[in-house]
């Protein structure tokens, strides 16, 4: 099995002479690409039908090369949003932030005489007689990747970092191994359903985010330190449950500071929804899956924390808090645990779960 991972080194130690250079080419790049995206909605053409005359559409002083590869960002932007929104989709916008590139336009070469150095980002054919040689310093994370997968030739180019990319050789997926599902909460980041909890601090990290100025520094730095403990949890979650075969998790959508529900939230709980960082959390999740070679799915989420494991009456009076009690047959249980067995249980009787039957579901 095969992964793909990324790591970003900055380049606060490129002149700003070069820094303004490239600001100047990704503005113009990211008008081709808009020019394409227009061009192109909603139903942009093959990859392999970008030629001359298509890909000589705008007016621009970039080199071909390079608006070949604008045309192909737009093409897959345009598809992405296609894709995901289907009839409501709206027409992306490139921002101008970044530029994906190939090896037809970068290369990464040794250091020449700057011994401070680890090696230059070489940017070629970029048009109007453009040259640009950036240096990069690599990093602990950096090696680690080279040092465990192959590096790939595609980076992505903004003002304040180089994206590498590597293709790491993970062995094939696990066909044993214990099955969890696990619910994905505020008050604890992760409930299993053999009865643990990992990340119950997650609140005194919200809490901060919600304490700063919106926008402030402060703000951002509490925003990083939630996410550093999001990694920090899924570590020591895949590390107390030993070796995972399966991980079933809820799949949530459409929560932010704007959710609402027949029973309108506080304005309190809908800050705490905002700042949750849930998304970055779920990812991390399938990102460790993939490094330890488990199997990672996704259940919907309805009625998981309403529902009773035991005799299966769906009421809202169910949970109360963080506390769970059937109003049929009294069955009690922590209320996100109790909808990490439900998680666990949706998946395993649906029809994508045969295969992982043989193993025994906690109780």
């Amino acid at each position: 099995m095969k992964i793909v991972r990324s790591s970003k080194c900055s380049l606060k130690f490129a002149h700003p002479a070069k820094l303004a250079i490239l600001d100047t080419v990704l503005v113009e790049y990211s008008a081709v690409v808009n020019f394409f995206i227009v061009k192109f909605w909603p139903t942009p053409p093959r990859k392999s039908e970008l030629l001359k005359p298509l890909v000589d559409a705008p007016v621009t002083w970039l080199s071909a090369r390079l608006r070949k590869v604008a045309a192909r960002e737009a093409i897959d932007m345009v598809r992405a949003s296609v894709e995901r929104d289907g009839d409501k989709a709206k027409m992306p916008q490139h921002r101008g932030e970044r530029m994906c590139i190939s090896s037809t336009i970068a290369t990464l070469a040794p250091p020449k005489k700057a011994s401070e150095f680890d090696a230059w980002l070489q940017l070629r054919c970029i048009g109007n007689d453009i040259k640009l040689d950036i240096p990069i310093r690599f990093h602990e994370h950096f090696n680690e990747m080279a040092k465990s997968g192959k590096r790939l030739e595609s980076y992505i180019v903004t003002r304040e970092y180089v994206q590498f990319a590597f293709e790491i050789e993970t062995g094939p997926k696990r066909t044993s191994g214990a099955v969890i599902g696990v619910d994905t909460g505020i008050k604890a980041l992760g409930s299993t359903s053999d009865g643990q909890q990992f990340g119950t601090d997650t609140q005194e990290h919200i809490d901060r985010i919600n304490r700063c100025e919106h926008g402030s520094n402060g703000q951002g730095r509490a925003r990083r330190a939630l996410k550093q403990r999001m990694d920090e949890v899924v570590k020591q979650m895949f590390t107390t449950l030993g070796p995972l075969w399966l991980v079933v998790v809820e799949k949530l959508k459409n929560l932010n500071y704007k959710t609402k529900q027949r029973r309108r939230l506080c304005k309190n709980m809908r800050r705490s929804i905002g700042a949750w960082a849930w998304r970055y959390w779920l990812d991390r999740v399938q990102r460790e899956c993939e490094n330890r070679r488990s199997v990672f799915r996704s259940v919907p989420a309805y009625y998981t924390s309403q529902t009773c494991p035991s005799c299966g009456l769906v009421d809202r009076r169910n949970r109360d808090g963080e506390m769970f009690l059937c109003q049929g047959c009294g069955h009690t249980d922590n209320a996100d645990i109790n909808a990490a067995k439900n998680i666990l249980s949706r998946f395993l009787t649906g029809p994508y779960g045969a295969g992982f039957k043989a193993v025994p579901v906690s109780p």
